[in-house]
């Protein structure tokens, strides 16, 4: 007898999937205990990847990556960011009264601005998407007066 050719023999049917069912209970015993180890370490690498990726991203380290997560997480990062630039910032030799007059109105201002990010969390998604916009926009200013404080 012929095999049928075509879309016909391509289409499942409850007969086929009865036997692939059986096919693989009669498989998985012996093939699992081989394949688990190594689908383990491809999902271990698969995730490495990922937490790398998001890390590299947010620029911040792979280890930190706990310390900001959430929906305001790369909010967090940057925050964490600018703050260790105004650290910089203070540490120069020729600071002027200007720049630590800057330094000190930046840092309550980044207070301000991580209060207000931990406070969205539990907004509904409309206000917290518009209050992390406006976390970002006051946040892309203090960065820029940062890099311009420190000659970049």
């Amino acid at each position: 007898m012929a095999r049928k050719q075509g879309p016909e023999s391509a289409r499942i049917t409850p007969a086929k999937a009865r036997n692939a069912i059986a096919v693989a209970k009669v498989l998985a015993p012996a093939v699992l205990p081989v394949v688990t180890p190594y689908l383990v370490k491809s999902a271990a690498a698969v995730r490495d990847q990922w937490e790398r990726r998001k890390a590299r991203r947010l620029g911040i380290a792979v280890a930190d990556l706990g310390s900001y997560s959430g929906r305001g997480g790369a909010l967090h990062a940057r925050i964490a960011g600018a703050a260790t630039g105004l650290g910089e910032l203070r540490g120069k030799p020729d600071l002027t009264p200007e720049d630590r007059a800057f330094a000190d109105e930046a840092e309550v201002t980044l207070r301000k601005l991580a209060a207000a990010v931990r406070a969205a969390e539990r907004m509904p998604t409309p206000r917290r998407r518009a209050a992390h916009r406006a976390v970002a926009t006051e946040l892309d200013r203090v960065e820029e007066r940062l890099l311009t404080a420190l000659g970049v």
